[in-house]
């Protein structure tokens, strides 16, 4: 069942799809996906750009790409706890950098849900 908020958050998505729909069929040029990172920008990027160097995994160039590391965390698999360790520690300065807020205080924390818990 959804709760509450997310009914609410889908019904203003669904409203501004709508309307970005809209506004398309008039002839306004509105880019269908925000702009990401392409496998070739990615593989130019020097290694100490991602959380996880060794593998190249969540690059952290922007807030958004450090919001993402920490909701995928958990989901980084063949990597040993030093390296998550290290991970954090860089995940930890790009939020600082780019002013996202973490409220967990540990990596180990996020390791609770998802794959990690599953396995546990």
């Amino acid at each position: 069942m959804a709760t509450q908020k997310q009914k609410a958050a889908a019904r203003k998505n669904v409203k501004r799809a709508r309307s970005v729909q809209s506004a398309r069929a008039r002839g306004a040029r509105i880019p269908k996906k925000s702009p990401g990172l392409s496998t070739k920008q990615q593989n130019r990027m020097p290694a100490q750009t991602f959380a996880f160097p060794k593998e190249r995994k969540e690059p952290l160039t922007d807030a958004r790409h450090v919001r993402n590391a920490i909701a995928r965390f958990d989901q980084v698999e063949g990597v040993s706890a030093t390296e998550r360790e290290a991970a954090w520690k860089r995940i930890k300065a790009a939020a600082k950098k780019f002013g996202v807020e973490i409220h967990v205080k540990s990596w180990r924390e996020l390791m609770k849900g998802g794959k990690a818990g599953r396995r546990a």
